[in-house]
Order: C-alpha cells, then structure tokens, then sequence
C-alpha cells in the first residue's frame, strides 16, 4: 500500500520535511497549510520540489468550519474555497481535507450540511479536486465518523466523500466496525494516529499527545483492518501532532514513522516482512572507555576475570558466569568517559534477524574486520546503540567468541550468574521510538511505561523483555538532558545471594552508592523483615522490594564514567526492576556526583 505522513508531523521548513519523508521511504504527503503559507516556494515549485522527490502529493488539509452555516456566511466559505482549490490545482494536490464545523454558527441541521457540502463538491469537481469530509472528535454537532457518512451520503455527490482519522475514532470509543458499511470507494482517505491513554480534554489530548502507529494504547491495527475490508485503495497516512516530534530532527522521525507504518502493514496482512527473530540471551555487553584501569578496578571487585583478548583489536573480554563484558580502549572511543556502546544478542538465526532490522529500517552499521574475523551482523538501536546478532559456541555459524584469544586468568570470584538486565538511558525525543524499535525489530514484548520521581524532575522507564526473561532492557528518558546522572547506563548483574555479593565487593575495595538511613525506616514499616536484615542492608546499601511473584534485592556501584553496575538477587516469579526504589537510587546518584 502506499503510504504518507502529513508535514505537520515533522519539524523543520516545508523542504525539510520534505526531504525527510522521501528519504525515509514514504510515497506521499499531505501538505498542511500551515507549511504552505509559512514556505518561499511557490505552489509550483512546491509541486516540482515533490516530483523530484518521488513523492505524490495526496492531500490538502484542513479546510474548516465551511457546512452548516448561514447563506451569507456560506457564501464567504466558498469565496475561500474557490481561492483555495485554485492553489490546490497549481501545487498538484486532487483531494482536500473538510472538517466538521467547530463555528459557533454552525446549525445542527444534516440536511442543510449534506446541502453545502454537495454544493462545495460541485465547485471542487470544477477544479478536478474531490472532497474528503471528516468528524473531529470535537466538532460542534458532526464529532463521529458515522455521522460525517450519514451526511456524505445524503449528499450523494461523487467528489464528496469521508475521511477517517483513526485518532477522532478511537479517542472518543467509537466502534470502527461500522466503517465496513461505508463503501470503500467512498472513502477518500484514511489517516493514521495513535495515543496514550490519557483522560484530558480530547482537542488537547489530540494536538499534543498524538503518536506513531504502535506507540500508544489504540488498536489502530483493528481499525485498519475495518477499513481494508471496505475495498479502500488508498494511501496509509500519518497525521501525528506531537510537541516532542515537532522538536526532533526530521529525518530520524520520518524513519520511525515509516517503521510504524511497515509494523502496521504486517500486522494487517497488507506487508511480508522477515518474520522477527527474537533474541534468546544476551551474549556480552561491550564498555568502550578512554582509560581502562577504572573499569577493570570494578569489574575485578566484582569477581570478573579478564579471560580473553581480541586478536586485532584493543578488547577485553572479562568474564563470570554466563555475564561476559568486553571492554574497548581503541582508538575511536570517545574520550567523554566510560560508556555502555553495544550489546551483543544471542540469535537463533543471526541472518535472519539482520534482515528483520534493515527490513524495518534499522541502520545497519559498516565493520572493518579482518578476513578471519567472525562476519557479525550489527545495527544501531535509536540511541546509538550498537546491537550484535551473535551465536555463541554453535559450530554451525559464525562465533563471535574465535576472535579472542584465550590469557591467563586475572584472579576472580564466583557470584555473578549472568546479565539480568540492561538500562540504556534514551534522548529525550527518542522514548517513544526506542519502544517501537525494540518490539518491531527484536520482537520484544514491551511492559507499562513507568514515570519515576528524580530530584531535579520526572524519568520515564519502559522495560522491554523476550517471554522468559533472559534478554530484558529498561529504556529510560529524563526530564534533565544535562544531567551526567540522568544519562547514566548500567549493567545489573544476577546473584543468588546479593549480600554476599555485595561484601565481597566491598572487601576487594568497591566503592557501594550509600543509601541514607531514612529509606531503611520506611523500609522497616513496609515490610516485617528481621532486625538483622534490616541492619545488613543498611550497612552494604541494599534495597528491596516485592510484588505477587516475590522479592527483589539490590544494591549499586558507584559509577564510572556514564556507567555503574547493580548487583540483583531476583526471586523467579518476580517480574519488575525495583522502580519504587528508584527514587531513592537516583537521590543518591545526584549525592555522590555533588559529593565529588
């Protein structure tokens, strides 16, 4: 199917928006006005600037507050329109947008609407322009979609039909089964939004809370599904208004919201994709840092042992249990501090699951190997992330593992069981994107967005996991872009016996995040553990929480660079990541870095 994404979806001049929905893959746009009349091109240039681009112009949007009205007023309407379907034939553009009237003189007469918007069409048919008449969800009298039909089809014209915006009919609980009456042919467009659920006035919920296809909480899938039934032919188009969106860089917001749109597709039948491969264990998470000292320091607290060396390449792979960390001081590593740059996943079909990412427009990113190296398929996550479809000690395929060369061991400890989790800290305009990335390429199920209290604001967390938790990663956004501890990463590690961790840890010379003794007060009132665990959290900076499947023990390193590590005993029911302690972690992170 083809697709289109109004400009108003993207940030930046008419051009740039432009230039970003061709080179993300889209076939069309809808112009909003707003662009048009804020652009130094003209209608022709804006019309051949699309043809270069390959792209079609399927929609001139928003023509308001035209039906329903006084003679006089209606008169004045169409004065409007004529010059605007004038415009409309210089940019190239056949169908234009109508929305239901929100004038305080609009009458609430279906007759008299059906009546001027056939005589509008009439004027449109003279132009070669076709009329697509939608319910907003706060129109004064026409807010739902069977409405908007009723009165297309009282007018019978044949350059008059509806448009269906997914957000006016999900946001006000419409049922879209009835869209299959509409005859498919009759429907003109069909524009594509999803949102969170949020209880707010619907004008507000919609002009700044609106969101890709699969971001939100709507069954846009549904509805689209509804509409494909009809016999509809036209172009899939997102009209998404977003304050975040509008801010972001263009381009990468075009891709992501071609990505939804392919998601959206597959989820219909109306794409074939490479079916997901979903990652079935975390085979090493990879620290590039500018100084080495640091990080070993704390890993050999830990209890890691550096076991192996990259052959051609200034690489550490220090392990423990099935936990491997590889730690690069080449000489690409940015020199801002240690940072969490890849995370190496184990696949069942490695091939496979590179061909699903570049499928759904995940940037594949160029290696310079030697020929003896292992061929590893790599993509960046929209963080930057570096994200390795790896086989680990499986003859058959390429092993990551064969180019390091085994050294002697560095003294290590048993403890540490494997990588529990990941948290990768997202920009700020990239939250809602990282989600969709994670659930659409890797095939991730994606948990409830979790809003955590910081000291200087809010974080919002999502964690993202495949079905038996052994691949889990928390995303986080922050409301502080500037904060070094905000955009802190870590790694937590599993333990059976957290306290025993923990001292070790301590007793190799770690440095443990001091919780203050105020958390251990509340603590005792929440839950009836002994005095003497009370006391040993306390002293070695534990935390603890539980839900329905169990408990959750856990403490923090102090952090290195962008990096810090937590050590987690996780009961097997427990499905969380102890975000009511979260509060008081970052307290205690923004304590230390004041400390320093």
């Amino acid at each position: 199917m083809r697709t289109s994404i109004a400009t108003v979806s993207l940030s930046g001049s008419l051009t740039e928006k432009l230039t970003a929905a061709s080179r993300a893959g889209f076939d069309g746009v809808e112009i909003f006005e707003n662009d048009l009349l804020a652009s130094p091109l003209t209608p022709e240039e804006i019309r051949a600037r699309c043809a270069d681009l390959g792209l079609r112009i399927e929609l001139y949007q928003p023509m308001r507050d035209i039906e329903a009205v006084p003679a006089g007023e209606f008169a004045r309407n169409l004065r409007r329109a004529r010059h605007k379907f004038e415009l409309m034939r210089r940019l190239g553009a056949d169908t234009v947008l109508v929305c239901s009237s929100v004038s305080p003189l609009a009458e609430d007469d279906d007759a008299l609407a059906a009546e001027q918007l056939s005589e509008l069409a009439d004027l449109a048919q003279d132009f070669g322009i076709r009329v697509a008449y939608e319910a907003l969800a706060w129109g004064r009298h026409v807010n739902t979609y069977d409405h908007a039909w009723h009165i297309v089809e009282t007018a019978g014209h044949p350059a008059l039909g509806t448009c269906l915006d997914s957000f006016h009919i999900l946001s006000r609980g419409s049922d879209p089964k009835g869209i299959e009456d509409i005859p498919g042919e009759k429907i003109f467009f069909l524009q594509l939004a999803d949102a969170p659920q949020l209880a707010m006035d619907v004008l507000q919920w919609s002009r700044h809370y609106r969101c890709f296809p699969g971001q939100g909480g709507f069954d846009v899938a549904g509805l689209v599904r509804h509409v494909l039934r009809t016999g509809y032919h036209g172009p899939l188009s997102l009209e998404v208004f977003n304050d975040v969106f509008r801010q972001a860089e263009a381009g990468p917001t075009a891709v992501d919201a071609h990505r939804s749109l392919l998601v959206l597709q597959e989820a219909v039948g109306a794409a074939d994709l490479p079916a997901p491969v979903v990652p079935t264990g975390v085979a090493f998470a990879e620290l590039v840092t500018p100084d080495a000292e640091p990080v070993a320091a704390v890993l050999g607290a830990l209890g890691f042992a550096r076991t192996a060396r990259h052959r051609g390449k200034p690489v550490d792979l220090w392990q423990q249990g099935e936990a491997r960390i590889l730690v690069n001081t080449g000489p690409a590593v940015r020199r801002d501090g240690t940072q969490l740059a890849a995370i190496g996943l184990e696949s069942a079909d490695p091939a496979g699951a590179a061909r699903r990412a570049e499928a759904l427009l995940a940037p594949v990113l160029p290696r310079r190997r030697a020929p003896q190296e292992a061929p590893l398929d790599a993509v960046a996550a929209p963080d930057g992330t570096e994200l390795f479809f790896c086989a680990t000690d499986r003859p058959e395929l390429p092993n990551w593992r064969a180019d390091f060369e085994d050294v002697e061991l560095t003294q290590g400890a048993p403890g540490i069981e494997r990588i529990d989790h990941l948290a990768l800290t997202q920009p700020w305009h990239h939250f809602d994107e990282a989600a969709l990335f994670h659930r659409s390429v890797l095939g991730l199920d994606a948990q409830e967005s979790v809003d955590v209290a910081d000291p200087y604001g809010l974080l919002r967390s999502r964690a993202v996991t495949n079905a038996d938790g052994s691949v889990r990663i928390a995303l986080t956004v922050g409301a502080a872009p500037t904060d070094d501890t905000v955009h802190a990463q870590h790694l937590a590690l599993a333990t059976d016996d957290v306290v025993t961790a923990a001292r070790r840890f301590r007793a190799a010379g770690g440095r443990l995040l001091r919780i203050p003794a105020n958390y251990y007060d509340d603590l005792a009132a929440r839950y009836e553990l002994t005095d003497e665990e009370l006391d040993t959290y306390r002293d070695l900076g534990i935390l603890y929480d539980r839900d329905a499947g169990g408990a959750f023990r856990h403490c923090y390193t102090e952090t290195v660079g962008r990096v810090f590590f937590e050590l987690v005993q996780r009961d097997p029911g427990y499905r969380g990541y102890g975000a009511p302690n979260a509060p008081v972690r970052l307290a205690a992170q923004h304590a230390q870095r004041s400390a320093r």
